[in-house]
């Protein structure tokens, strides 16, 4: 069920209904985008809950559902980036010490999920999240441009380029003895 534009207006108006009835309806997706950029289930919830407390902030600036799902992803997507460039500077975790998500009920090889997981993280934020907003959203091109406020043309050669290096990447860890 989608929200209506009287569940925004009555959250902008200070109804904390309305407000978690919106929290409610976008946290998996917010959420979602978030783990998916960073990798961690903590650092994604506590990003969530910053998007949402920003959202809070600035309820009267929305004005449709529409804008509200595209204000999500666009401040999600630039929250991940600055979080990534932030992690750069702190010590860092390898990926072998942190437990792996419990693995989804389908037929994919988990070796291979998790190998291009690694290649996906290791690609730079901006290309990372161009990567997980084509994939894992399934957004449009123009979508992706429109919430990293990018030249179209900008997103398709970051696509591309992150694309050839994941093919890249992945050739030279074929090649290499079992």
């Amino acid at each position: 069920m989608d929200l209506s534009q009287q569940t925004i207006s009555e959250a902008a108006k200070g109804d904390q209904l309305a407000f978690t009835e919106i929290v409610r309806h976008h946290k998996s997706m917010v959420y979602s985008l978030a783990y998916h950029s960073l990798r961690d289930s903590g650092q994604a919830e506590e990003l969530a809950q910053e998007v949402f407390l920003q959202l809070f902030r600035n309820l009267k600036k929305i004005d449709s559902p529409a804008h509200l799902t595209f204000w999500l992803r666009r401040v999600t997507s630039h929250r991940c980036i600055d979080w990534s460039r932030r992690q750069r500077v702190r010590p860092q975790v390898s990926l072998e010490e942190l437990p792996d998500p419990p693995a989804p009920e389908s037929q994919v090889d988990p070796l291979l999920a998790r190998r291009l997981r690694e290649l996906v993280d290791s690609l730079p934020e901006k290309p990372r999240m161009i990567i997980t907003l084509r994939f894992q959203e399934d957004l449009q091109l123009g979508e992706i441009a429109e919430i990293l406020d990018m030249p179209l043309n900008t997103v398709k050669s970051y696509l591309q380029r992150s694309l050839a290096k994941l093919e890249e990447k992945l050739t030279a860890l074929e090649r290499l003895p079992v």
